[in-house]
């Protein structure tokens, strides 16, 4: 049976039968009318012509037509001229004729090693269709396959034209010119071929759609047809060329993003085969003007589809050209068939009234309960009471005709419209639902009333054959045939959803998730099964967050349905398959479906093939949101898993995934990974057997090997998954406590408070989560704090190894730690103060505050001992004073953390020891404003101690918290402690406050406070008894040149420039070299730094260049590397005040001469950056090369 090829419409048997001389022609071979050829010899090509594609190119041409033609023209050409000599052309033909296909290759390779190419040959095989079978139904009889018939198309990527045969042959290299011109040959047949089904596809979809659909929406015109795809795309056209015609260019830019999947730099991309329209703007002016008349169409007003067969002639359609009399008749005709149709269908209401009357009087008659549908068709059988009434009213000239699609016969008309359905008429016709569902299996074969005639079977046939219906298609078999049972609609949902999804549009495909799950579900074979599978997976190219959901969604449910086999069997395969698919969101969709269908898979399964799944995604895959799946569902794993041998890839596993590049990766580990793996080990016994030690061995391991070069990432790292067990292992302690089989949930529970614990990073790191609920953590948490005041930790094993063996473990590592490193001072005060937060406030003060005192040991008596000495300037300072004693804000909690300071800030310093321990503590706990004051008022003990060494102390401290300090603050309580300081008679002590009056000159604005730490910076240097103390000069150019460019500029002109010109014209006349060098030194450092700032001209002209004149006559004695760099150093300047000079006159030389001393400026600071190291190398750089 032949099929229609849906991309040739025209190609059909009654458009054959209007043209049938078209068709003779088109079957006679093209050389028979070709000039200049022998008539004698079918076979001989002409001599001025190009041989022509014998039953090849011909689009009419059947197969068995034409061997039958040419081979009577053969035999009648070999019995008139039997000496005549066959030519190569008619050979290659007969061999394509006869289907030898590969002797016909075997030759045309040979003709081409010979350099005689056969058009005829060249063009079969350079054309991919001729070795293509269509899939799906087979070709139809009239169209063309070529002479060798269709041919599976080979499995390679090349096709027989992309081989180049010469390469393999003796006669070596093609010419290039030859190659080309084959290359323009198939690029003309691939435009061809474009243009074709371009045309056909036009005309398919032109002519296809549910004319059913159409027809609705003719007969109700308040009803708005949905627009085609393909009038979306010219309208899309239309739109975006008005657009740039009006200048609309961002709009269009906009519009062109939002459909992405359009060219709107051509219109054939729209894909009508039409010439392009007027643009918007002559359809509006031409909207209004009247139309030329539309086709008339006699069936206009009646439906003639619900007439079986729709064998009703209609006229063909009017030409658009008829005169005004012909319309006038036409539409008369119209009116008229209207009025007959309105007198019908008021005839057809009155019997449809006359009809549920006498259902309602046989519902009276009849006891038994009426039937869920009325099928007249069965009435006479079922009801013989009724058979005089329907005999009578199939009398009626108006009875409703057999034709009738039952649509006013809804069983909604004869029920009461009044009365409400209570629970037993519910329950009544839910029964009676589901007795018409088992009646409507087990009925018999519908009977249909034969008519009394004596039409023969073929006779009859025929004459049903004008009914226009489809049955040879796929589609039409589907529609003609439907299913009758469960099964067959499941088979029939099989078959067609894979032809349905494709003709979807993408961002309405989610809607077909419950269809083809239910058919996969339910489908009895398997193979149908995985393809509608494949389908889900594949539904959308690139599937955003909520199509994934859904999709998920549907996986979870069909999980639930079917069971754990054939979840691994059917649905696990899907996920492999596109675990290395190119889109992201492929990867990722597989990725979570792994940690959703986990808990419904086999348990092997689980623990073997998705965690190597898994495993390999973390390790390979390259977007992060895809990783960051993978963690969360290899915490979902974790939750589920139940082999112990799985514990080291466990902890492989967290390694890994903790350090990777992206922090939402780490994020998920913390969140979901590391607590899911923690209830694991939990479960196991091995969270402080195992875990917890391992971390900590890695740690001391990583401290060892970097003593020099610390690895603070990795520390990090361990750290941090160590902070994330902090919980879990809270709970281990109170579900292993001796009073856990004593917590009830009975009597007034008190709410735990919301500071009590620190704020979880996600739901599974809270310890109510954890325990199981709110109430029961408080019952226990009542019970941990009457155990720990008043019982002790006897007997509690889990208690006793995190204060026997964690914590003393814990504050060893603490010891090693690097104190200047920051970065490992504040992770492990965090670790501590979460810690501390967690096991709680009475926990704190008993089991870890006494741990740390211990060990600092400080006292009176201690003082001189190099031991207590020595552990006070480790990072065990910092870290007890910031992360345990600020864990709770207490009066009594602060009292503390104030005595600890000052005792250690006096310890330190009246043994002389380093003050990096002290520092970092002030720089953690300086960095949050709340403990500003606090820290304000352990400085002032050290202002007011009587030890000047305390005093040198903090005002050294002072530099370390004024930054980020208030203004108010500074200047209400930290200004009048450093002044205090300053009317002391110790120099050392004035000396030690000049970093902190620079770091007031250089944060604040107040101008009042600004002039008095100028004054009080004035009398160090203009006060006669310090002009002999070098230390307070030197602290002061210091101070300058860290300070001078971010100070106020008019601080920096009339205050800092001069004083540092005084002190570098002064240091000339030093006598001690020492002294003078060292001055010199810091000098050269702070015109460095200040070099850098804009200098007016006057600043520059009178202070700032003849202080460098002055530095640079004392390095020319002292350090002449150093002397090389201050004279380019007052080269530039001296050719800024020139260009500046020059501006005023001639304002365009300005940028020329700006980029001249940028350039010089940034010569001088790559200069001035190889100046860190020592004056030999300094010489060095500056040495001139030989």
């Amino acid at each position: 049976m032949a099929s229609v090829n849906p991309f040739n419409l025209s190609d059909s048997e009654e458009e054959a039968e209007r043209r049938p001389n078209e068709t003779v022609d088109t079957e006679r071979s093209p050389s028979d009318g070709v000039p200049g050829r022998s008539p004698g010899n079918p076979f001989s090509p002409p001599a001025d012509a190009e041989p022509p594609t014998l039953l090849l190119s011909s689009n009419r041409t059947s197969p068995s037509g034409g061997e039958g033609s040419v081979s009577i023209a053969a035999t009648s050409a070999m019995a008139g001229t039997t000496e005549t000599r066959i030519s190569v052309d008619g050979i290659a033909a007969q061999l394509l004729r006869d289907q030898y296909i590969l002797t016909a290759l075997e030759f045309h390779t040979e003709l081409l090693e010979a350099g005689r190419e056969l058009p005829r040959l060249r063009d079969y095989f350079s054309n991919p269709g001729n070795f293509e079978r269509q899939s799906g139904t087979p070709p139809a009889k009239d169209q063309v396959l070529g002479p060798g018939g269709p041919l599976n198309r080979a499995g390679s990527i090349s096709t027989l034209d992309s081989l180049d045969f010469a390469r393999y042959s003796d006669d070596g290299n093609r010419e290039s010119d030859e190659r080309v011109a084959v290359l323009e040959f198939e690029l003309r047949k691939a435009k061809e071929t474009i243009q074709a089904l371009r045309a056909n596809l036009t005309q398919a979809a032109e002519s296809e759609g549910p004319s059913q659909e159409r027809k609705n929406f003719k007969s109700s015109p308040e009803i708005q047809e949905p627009i085609r795809p393909l009038e979306k795309r010219a309208l899309n056209f239309l739109v975006n060329e008005y657009l740039l015609t009006n200048e609309h260019k961002l709009s269009s830019i906009t519009f062109s993003d939002e459909n992405d999947d359009q060219d709107f730099e051509l219109w054939d991309d729209v894909g009508l085969n039409i010439p392009k329209p007027p643009d918007l703007l002559q359809l509006y002016r031409n909207c209004g003007t009247p139309l030329p008349p539309p086709r008339v169409d006699v069936s206009v007003g009646v439906d003639f589809g619900d007439v079986p067969g729709n064998c009703i002639a209609q006229d063909p359609p009017k030409k658009p050209d008829l005169s005004h009399q012909q319309q006038t008749e036409v539409v008369q005709e119209l009116e008229y068939q209207i009025s007959l149709l309105n007198n019908e269908k008021q005839s057809l209401a009155e019997q449809i009234k006359k009809l549920q009357s006498e259902i309602q009087t046989l519902k009276r008659s009849v006891s038994s309960p009426p039937p869920a549908t009325l099928n007249l068709g069965s009435q006479n059988t079922s009801h013989p009471s009724s058979s005089a009434t329907t005999t009578t009213s199939s009398t009626d000239p108006l009875s409703v005709p057999p034709t009738d699609n039952g649509q006013y016969l809804d069983m909604r008309g004869v029920s009461e419209p009044d009365t409400k359905p209570d629970a037993s008429s519910t329950q009544t016709i839910s029964q009676t639902h589901s007795q018409s569902l088992n009646t409507l299996k087990k009925r018999p074969p519908v009977q249909f009333a034969q008519p009394n005639r004596k039409l023969s079977p073929a006779f009859q046939q025929a004459l049903l054959s004008f009914c226009r219906m489809c049955s040879d298609s796929r589609l039409g078999a589907e529609v003609s045939r439907i299913a009758d049972s469960e099964e067959s609609v499941m088979l029939m949902l099989g078959r067609c959803l894979p032809h349905i999804v494709p003709n979807v549009l993408l961002a309405k495909r989610e809607e077909l998730i419950p269809l083809i799950l239910c058919t996969a579900c339910l489908h009895p074979e398997s193979k149908e099964r995985d393809q509608l599978l494949h389908i889900l997976f594949n539904l959308i190219k690139r599937p955003d967050d909520e199509q994934r959901q859904m999709i998920l969604t549907g996986c979870v449910a069909f999980a639930r349905h079917v069971g754990p086999t054939r979840v691994e069997a059917e649905l696990l395969p899907q996920c492999w398959e596109q675990i290395n698919h190119k889109y992201p969101e492929r990867r990722l969709l597989v990725a979570e479906s792994c940690g959703a269908l986990a808990p419904y898979l086999p348990k092997e399964i689980r623990s073997s093939l998705v965690l190597s799944m898994l495993q390999q995604m973390l390790a390979e895959d390259k977007a992060d949101m895809v990783r960051e799946a993978v963690v969360k569902s290899l915490g979902i794993i974790m939750g589920y898993i139940d082999d112990p041998d799985k514990y080291s890839q466990g902890v492989e596993l967290m390694l890994l995934s903790l350090g990777d590049p992206s922090e939402r990766v780490v994020s998920a580990v913390h969140q979901v990974f590391i607590p899911a793996f923690a209830a694991w080990t939990t479960e196991l016994g091995t969270l402080q057997t195992a875990l917890i030690p391992s971390l900590l061995a890695r740690i001391e391991k990583l401290l060892m090997q970097g003593e020099h070069s610390l690895d603070e990432h990795k520390l990090h790292v361990f750290l941090s998954a160590l902070q994330s067990l902090i919980p879990p292992l809270f709970a281990v302690v109170l579900q292993n406590a001796p009073f856990t089989s004593r917590a009830k949930l009975t009597g007034d529970i008190p709410a735990i408070e919301v500071t009590r614990f620190p704020r979880p990073a996600s739901p599974l790191q809270d310890v109510a989560t954890i325990i199981g609920s709110r109430e029961m953590l408080s019952a226990l948490l009542l019970l941990y704090d009457y155990q720990l005041e008043q019982e002790g930790t006897t007997g509690w094993d889990s208690l006793l190894w995190v204060v026997n063996q964690l914590l003393p473990q814990l504050i060893e590592i603490v010891g090693r730690i690097n104190v200047m490193s920051s970065t490992c001072v504040h992770e492990f005060s965090r670790f501590f103060w979460r810690l501390c937060r967690t096991f709680g406030k009475i926990f704190t003060n008993t089991k870890v505050k006494p741990q740390f005192q211990e060990i600092l040991r400080l006292s009176e008596e201690n003082v001189e001992a190099s031991a207590a000495n020595d552990i006070l300037t480790k990072a065990t300072v910092p870290i007890y004073a910031t992360g345990v004693l600020t864990c709770y804000n207490q009066d009594e909690d602060r009292k503390l953390l104030v005595g600890f300071l000052e005792d250690v800030m006096t310890t330190l310093s009246l043994s002389h020891a380093p003050l990096d321990s002290l520092k970092a503590s002030f720089v953690e706990l300086g960095a949050n404003p709340v403990y500003h004051e606090l820290l304000l008022t352990v400085l002032w003990y050290g202002v007011v101690h009587t030890s000047a060494l305390v005093r040198c102390t903090a005002a050294r401290m002072f530099e370390l918290v004024l930054r980020g300090m208030s203004e108010a603050l500074v200047d209400r309580r930290a200004a009048p402690a450093l002044i205090t300081l300053c009317s002391g008679p110790e120099f050392s002590v004035r000396i030690s406050t000049i970093p902190a009056f620079g770091t007031i000159m250089e944060t604040v604005t107040q101008k009042e406070l600004l002039e008095r730490v100028k004054m009080q910076l004035a009398s160090f240097l203009e006060d006669p008894q310090y002009q002999d103390q070098h230390s307070l000069h030197m602290e002061i150019i210091r101070t300058f040149g860290r300070v001078g460019p971010n100070a106020e500029p008019r601080f920096r002109d009339e205050f800092v420039l001069p004083h540092l010109h005084k002190l570098a014209l002064a240091n000339n006349s030093q006598t001690a070299e020492s002294k003078r060098i060292d001055i010199a030194t810091q000098l050269f450092e702070a015109y460095s730094a200040l070099s850098c700032c804009f200098i007016s001209e006057e600043v520059m002209v009178n202070h700032f260049l003849p202080g460098l004149r002055c530095l640079r006559a004392d390095m020319e004695q002292l350090s002449p590397e150093h002397e090389v760099i201050l004279s380019s150093m007052i080269k530039e300047c001296e050719i800024k005040v020139e260009n500046r000079g020059m501006t005023d006159a001639q304002g365009s030389m300005s940028i020329a001469s700006s980029l001249v001393g940028e350039d010089a400026k940034t010569k001088f600071l790559s200069k001035m950056g190889q100046l860190t190291t020592s004056g030999a190398m300094l010489a060095n750089v500056f040495q001139r090369k030989k």
